[in-house]
């Protein structure tokens, strides 16, 4: 069963969306190390959402798992559990899906078709898998949700003007700042949002970007894509000569604080734009007092985002609510898909075994019959097989290799006759036509295993329950005929004329 835990900026102030996500990273881990661990656990958090979604092995177990990862969140984020209950919306069944996979297409975002997050979903998952915290129910959710997003991309209008919270951003810095050619910018922070703020701001002409990291990882993200890293130590400076800093690092603590910009600002007096992209605010709100200092937080941007357009919206909710009727068909398949295996493996796993007991009995006895590789039966006698018609075809009936093959004529017609009936109860289960299904079912359950014939003179075979097959059972098979004759390009029928 599949569940979530959701907090986003549609329900929550993002200074609570800040509070709860705090620990995020380890949220996942301890969640699946929990007494009451659920069978998977995946943690999605952005600039403006912190979701858990987990997978349960049965219904009664959503409670406790519920209050185990509550009990988590309230750890890491110091906020008490009461708080953090009052603050998630718990999801079940049908409802998963329907929201991760909007979410994912964009539209339950800040600007609504922002392509980021699709990339963020499929982040989440990738660090589920490194940790070791995901499972088969949540590797089949989140691999679906980013074939919906793909598809509302592909498919509509939405987001192809590359709105996101960066552009939104930028859009809202852009009249305080130079061309965008002569644009000097620094970015605060390598992650995700820092890639594609270097990305939106190369789209509108600005070459000359350097990147500071708090965390020491600067060098490694200039050199691949050709910028100046600012090491330890060049922060304030590095902002003396900027016109716009993009901070976006999500690093615990402030990482500009006001005196700092103050500073940096008095030397030049040259007007400065700061946008904090970090849910953990990167910036002191401070900095948004100090004169000629504009700053954009996550917050601006929710109330300046743009309305996007009524029929690429309304087409991609009919997306993702196919989408979403799919994941469900498939679902309900694969439950159902079970019965149908286990009769599958019934009517061929008795056949198999009763073969495999017909071979250990002949290789005991000497009889004729050994295993596939064993050596053949010293002559003397033995009869011929023969086709259905009676007809000769030559073959010695004690022969290993013409048992095999009435074996696997037999393999053969038994899957002929299963086929008909998996395929019914398949397409079944999947429109969720359940008298059909039963029908097909029932069908497979009334199929028996065939009888495997005894070579003549063997031993008899006794089977778990006692019954003894009898030498000489149905040896003269047209199939096994046809198949022996088929190998020499001679049709039975033929050789009976």
């Amino acid at each position: 069963m599949l569940m979530s835990l959701i907090a986003s900026h549609r329900d929550l102030d993002l200074d609570v969306l800040e509070r709860l996500s705090a620990g995020a990273q380890s949220v996942g881990r301890t969640v699946a190390a929990s007494a009451a661990a659920p069978t998977g656990a995946v943690v999605l958090a952005t600039c403006n959402r912190f979701e858990v979604y987990l997978e349960v092995d049965r219904p009664e177990d959503a409670p406790d798992a519920v209050a185990a990862t509550t009990q988590v969140i309230a750890d890491a984020s110091g906020i008490p559990g009461p708080d953090v209950a009052e603050n998630l919306q718990v999801l079940e069944g049908l409802a998963v899906p329907e929201h991760l996979f909007a979410v994912a297409s964009g539209l339950e975002s800040m600007v609504i078709g922002e392509r980021e997050i699709t990339g963020q979903v499929r982040r989440a998952l990738a660090t589920a898998r490194e940790e070791g915290t995901t499972s088969s129910g949540l590797e089949r959710l989140f691999q679906s949700a980013s074939r919906a997003s793909r598809d509302v991309g592909a498919r509509t209008g939405l987001g192809a003007t590359g709105r996101s919270v960066v552009g939104v951003a930028l859009d809202l810095a852009e009249p305080r700042l130079p061309a965008w050619p002569q644009l000097r910018a620094l970015l605060v922070g390598t992650g995700s949002y820092a890639g594609a703020s270097l990305a939106a701001l190369r789209r509108r002409g600005c070459h000359d970007v350097r990147v500071f990291s708090p965390s020491g990882r600067a060098a490694t993200f200039a050199a691949s894509r050709g910028l100046q890293a600012v090491h330890d130590g060049g922060l304030a400076g590095a902002i003396r000569t900027s016109d716009l800093v993009v901070a976006c690092s999500g690093t615990v603590g402030r990482v500009l604080d006001a005196e700092m910009v103050a500073r940096s600002w008095a030397a030049t007096g040259r007007p400065l734009v700061v946008v904090d992209l970090a849910l953990r605010n990167d910036v002191d709100p401070a900095v948004g007092t100090l004169p000629g200092v504009r700053l954009i937080n996550l917050e601006t941007i929710r109330r300046n985002a743009p309305e996007e357009q009524k029929a690429p919206v309304e087409q991609a909710h009919q997306l993702v609510a196919a989408a979403v009727t799919d994941f469900e068909a498939a679902d309900r398949a694969r439950e159902l898909e079970v019965a149908v295996i286990a009769e599958r493996r019934r009517v061929l796993g008795e056949l198999e075994a009763e073969a495999r007991r017909i071979r250990e009995a002949g290789a005991a006895n000497g009889s004729g019959t050994p295993a596939p590789d064993g050596p053949a039966p010293a002559s003397g006698g033995a009869p011929a097989a023969t086709t259905g018609d009676g007809a000769s075809d030559g073959t010695d009936a004690h022969d290993p290799a013409h048992h095999e093959r009435l074996v696997r004529s037999l393999r053969r017609r038994t899957r002929a006759q299963l086929h008909p009936p998996t395929v019914r109860a398949r397409v079944a289960a999947r429109a969720g036509d359940d008298r059909a299904y039963r029908a097909a079912l029932a069908e497979l359950e009334a199929i028996p295993a065939p009888p495997v014939p005894v070579p003549p003179g063997a031993p008899p075979v006794t089977d778990p329950d006692g019954a003894t097959a009898a030498s000489g059972t149905v040896l003269h098979d047209a199939d096994a005929a046809d198949d022996s004759a088929g190998r020499s390009g001679v049709r039975v029928g033929d050789r009976a004329r």
